[in-house]
């Protein structure tokens, strides 16, 4: 039976008394780690005094009042917030993946922090017990924070997952004599929850599933909110923040994606063969873009506000849009124009592998001069993308329809790919955006 010990934190003393038939105490509202001997002392000589638990090996940290712990003679590992970026000083717990009292060990994943650019796996650096969890689900934590407690000479507790599944194995059943005591009572371990808020379920790599919405009915009124993640927010800030400070405009230009695919289609059997991936589209409009850039330098540079300076990059890192089950992120390859084809698909295989799994890391997504969105994948067929400050310009891939083109005198069918370039018109002007346009089209009708 798993049953919980409640205290009454204004009792001034306790007793000793036998716990065989208990697996937790519980004081106030917060439930500390297991009964693992036959019985607990507790103290309390003052209101302002800690209520201490005390255990025959001596092993555990003991119950909190006041925010503050009382510790035994045992010794306990604190497990902080890490560094999770420069510009990041604070996230927010979105998943423990351990619970008070299981075992782990070390560098296992006992938290998912999510900052409003990646989400971030904690690593336990003690192998151990998980004595105690700091902040909760749904909490904002600050970087060096504590987080958790691990007791590295302490053992799984016996409400724990782990220790539950072994236990079904045995077909002993204990039976829990009633207790009777006017200070103290026994109370059945509450019943979990069927499911999680939404905004504390979500954990990185995984589909993000909203509650089941009532199909639409005459008289349905109803409503479904859902708490937005910090990367949405981060997201929604960052985009807002385009528009008021760039004066954006868009170009756009049509291409003949004939040849490109007829290239792809003759050597990507021989490349997949030779380099171990796929040859698709997006390492051309990768190279094309950073030829252009070379050509056209006024693209791939950005206006620094501060000192009212511009910047032209010597170099061309591209980020590149991926779509993730928390929202969109922006991978970055750099130096491309020292890239060839296989160079660029394997990079973009990796990032988007990472994307899926939620492995993302800060530096992967770090910098940028210039950034290349594919909505053809999702059948757009002509939008208007939004810059990714602080750079000057992005590229938006649309999807290739068979549409009439004249050619040659004559009307043929062709599969035809609309490109739209968003600019900054404070730093761009329009001769050099529609240049550089025409530039990526002609390079992709001639790969």
């Amino acid at each position: 039976f798993s049953q919980i010990f409640t205290l009454n934190r204004n009792l001034a003393m306790f007793k000793r008394i036998p716990l065989r038939s208990f697996t937790q105490v519980r004081i106030g509202r917060r439930t500390v780690l297991p009964i693992v001997s036959n019985s607990v002392r507790f103290v309390n000589s003052s209101k302002s005094d800690l209520i201490c638990k005390t255990f025959s090996n001596k092993s555990f940290v003991t119950n909190f009042l006041d925010g503050k712990r009382c510790l035994s003679s045992g010794t306990q590992h604190i497990i902080k917030v890490p560094s999770m970026g420069d510009s990041i000083t604070e996230g927010t717990v979105i998943q423990w993946t351990k619970s008070e009292g299981d075992s782990v060990k070390v560098d296992e994943v006992i938290v998912i922090i999510e900052t409003d650019k990646v989400s971030v796996d904690v690593n336990s650096t003690e192998s151990g017990v998980l004595l105690s969890q700091l902040a909760k689900e749904g909490e904002t934590v600050e970087v060096g924070a504590d987080l958790a407690i691990i007791n590295p000479s302490g053992k799984a507790s016996e409400s724990s997952p782990s220790f539950e599944e072994t236990k079904k194995k045995e077909t002993v059943k204990e039976t829990v004599p009633q207790q009777k005591d006017t200070k103290m009572s026994i109370e059945k371990s509450p019943p979990k929850p069927s499911s999680k808020p939404i905004e504390n379920s979500i954990s990185p790599g995984q589909q993000i599933e909203l509650p089941e919405i009532q199909k639409y009915g005459p008289n349905d009124r109803t409503e479904t909110r859902v708490k937005m993640t910090r990367m949405r927010q981060r997201i929604a800030e960052r985009l807002k923040s385009a528009q008021n400070t760039a004066a954006m405009l868009t170009t756009f230009q049509e291409t003949d994606m004939s040849k490109l695919m007829a290239m792809r289609s003759l050597y990507k059997d021989e490349f997949e063969k030779k380099h171990g991936v796929k040859l698709g589209f997006m390492s051309a409009f990768l190279k094309a873009s950073a030829e252009a850039l070379k050509e056209i330098p006024a693209v791939n540079g950005y206006i620094d506000d501060s000192t009212k300076e511009i910047v032209f990059r010597n170099y061309i890192d591209i980020s590149v849009a991926v779509a993730s089950p928390q929202g969109l992120v922006v991978p970055v390859l750099r130096n491309v124009e020292d890239m060839n084809f296989a160079d660029i698909e394997k990079n973009i295989a990796k990032f988007a592998q990472k994307a899926k799994e939620g492995k993302l890391a800060l530096e992967d997504m770090a910098g940028g001069s210039f950034t290349i969105s594919n909505g053809g994948v999702f059948g757009s067929l002509m939008g208007t993308p939004i810059i990714n400050p602080p750079q000057s310009a992005i590229l938006g891939m649309h999807a290739t329809k068979m549409r009439p083109v004249v050619v040659d005198g004559e009307v043929v069918a062709r599969p035809m790919m609309y490109l739209a370039l968003t600019y900054d018109h404070r730093l761009v002007d329009g001769r050099e955006a529609v240049t550089f346009l025409k530039t990526v089209a002609n390079k992709i009708e001639d790969p």
